[in-house]
C-alpha cells in the first residue's frame, strides 16, 4: 500500500502539470492550425480571436504577424485559446468540437480542451457576458464566404456598397478600394468629406504599420489631406521631417517612414477618430494606462530629460510591443505634490500624487516590430 502511494504521489505532479502547461508541439500544432485558417479570412472564429487580441493588446502592433506565428508568444497563444473559449460559449465539449474542426491533431485536442478549460474556468461568466454584448452591439467580426483574392481597384466614379466594404475590411493590402475609404479623386456625391467629420476612411491605425511608402499613405487617405513638413520625438526634440494626415484637426496623424521597416506613427490630438492599438489614446488617463499593462510602470520625472515619458513597463501587457508614451499632468498648481514627480528620477504609477496631479496621456507613438 505505501509503494501504491508512493506511486501516486510520484505521478501526481506530472499529471497536474499535463493541465497546466502545454507541450512544445501541441502549441506548434495549434499555432499552425490558426494561421492557416486566419489567413484565409472565412473563418469567423479566427477573425474573432484576432479582434480580441487586438483589443486586449496581447496581439502587439501587428496582429497578422501574431496570427501567423502564435507558437513565438506564449502570451499572446494563451489569450487566442482564451477567446477561442469565449467563441464557443465557454463550453468545454463545443471547444472540443471546434478543435477538430479545425484540424488539431487528434493527440492535441483533448490536453488543449483540458488545458482551456483549466486556466480560463474562473472567467467563463465574464467572458459569456463579452460575448452576448459584442452580438447585441453588432460588432462581431464578419468571416467571407470564400478566400477572398486581392480585390481590383474601384473606378473613382463607382463607391463601394455596403456588402462590398465589409467584404473587404480584413483584406491587408494598404489600398483605397481594400480599406474600404475614399479613392483619392473621387468626384462621387460625398466624395469631399472633410478629415474632421467624414467617416468614410478606414480609421484602424493597423492599416498604417503595413505602408512602406508616402504614395501607398496618399493611396489610403488622398493626397490633399497629406502634407509633408518638419516634427518634433516626444521628447520635443528635432526629429527632421514627417507626413501629418489630415493636419490641424482633431484627426491629425503623423507618420515617419523606415524604408522596409513598419513606420512610426505618432499621435498627439484628443478625441480623434483613430481606432489605436491598446485602445490608448491622447487623453486617456494613468489610471487606463495601467491597468492596460496589468501592472503598475515607471516614467521618468516631469520637468527633466525625457520627462513624462515611460521609463520601462516593468514586464507588462505592453512591454516591447512597440509602444511609447509621454504623460503630462493636468493639475500641476501644487508646487509641493508636483515636485515629489519631477526632476532627475523615475516615477512609479502607483504614487497616489498622480492621480491628484490629473495624469494623462499627451502624446503617444507606435512602432510595429
Amino acid at each position: 500500500m505505501k509503494r501504491f502511494l508512493a506511486f501516486f504521489m510520484l505521478l501526481l505532479p506530472i499529471a497536474l502539470s499535463a493541465q497546466t502547461k502545454l507541450s512544445a508541439n501541441i502549441a506548434e500544432d495549434f499555432s499552425n492550425r490558426v494561421a492557416e485558417r486566419y489567413q484565409q479570412k472565412n473563418h469567423q472564429a479566427e477573425l474573432f480571436i484576432a479582434d480580441q487580441l487586438s483589443k486586449s493588446g496581447t496581439g502587439g502592433l501587428d496582429i497578422d504577424k501574431t496570427m501567423t506565428d502564435l507558437k513565438s508568444d506564449p502570451a499572446a497563444l494563451d489569450e487566442s485559446l482564451k477567446f477561442l473559449y469565449q467563441y464557443n460559449d465557454c463550453n468545454r465539449q463545443t471547444l472540443i468540437a471546434y478543435l477538430r474542426e479545425m484540424g488539431v491533431l487528434s493527440g492535441s485536442v483533448y490536453p488543449l480542451a483540458t488545458y482551456t478549460v483549466n486556466k480560463y474556468k474562473n472567467e467563463s461568466k465574464a467572458l459569456i457576458e463579452e460575448k452576448a454584448t459584442i452580438i447585441k452591439m453588432g460588432t462581431m467580426p464578419v468571416a467571407a464566404a470564400t478566400p477572398q483574392p486581392i480585390p481590383a481597384k474601384k473606378p473613382a466614379t463607382k463607391k463601394l456598397t455596403e456588402e462590398e466594404a465589409t467584404t473587404t475590411s480584413y483584406d491587408n493590402t494598404p489600398t483605397a478600394a481594400s480599406a474600404g475609404v475614399k479613392e483619392p479623386g473621387d468626384t462621387t456625391a460625398g466624395a469631399t468629406t472633410t478629415a474632421a467629420s467624414g467617416d468614410d476612411y478606414n480609421w484602424d491605425v493597423r492599416t498604417l504599420f503595413k505602408l512602406r511608402t508616402p504614395q501607398e499613405l496618399e493611396n489610403l487617405y488622398g493626397k490633399e489631406n497629406v502634407v509633408y513638413r518638419g516634427t518634433t520625438d516626444l521628447a520635443g526634440n528635432d526629429a527632421g521631417n514627417a507626413y501629418f494626415v489630415f493636419p490641424d484637426t482633431d484627426n491629425e496623424m503623423q507618420v515617419i517612414f523606415d524604408g522596409d521597416k513598419s513606420p512610426t506613427i505618432t499621435f498627439t490630438k484628443p478625441h480623434s477618430k483613430w481606432k489605436s492599438p491598446f485602445g490608448i489614446k491622447v487623453g486617456d488617463p494613468l489610471d487606463k494606462v495601467v491597468k492596460v499593462n496589468g501592472r503598475d510602470f515607471k516614467i521618468n520625472g516631469f520637468e527633466w530629460t525625457d520627462g513624462g515619458i515611460v521609463n520601462s513597463w516593468e514586464g507588462g501587457s505592453i512591454a516591447g510591443k512597440g509602444v511609447l508614451v509621454l504623460f503630462k499632468a493636468n493639475n500641476s498648481g501644487d508646487p509641493g505634490m508636483y515636485d515629489k514627480v519631477t526632476g532627475d528620477k523615475k516615477v512609479k504609477t502607483d504614487m497616489g500624487v498622480l492621480k491628484k496631479l490629473e495624469v494623462v496621456v499627451d502624446k503617444i507613438e507606435f512602432k510595429s516590430n
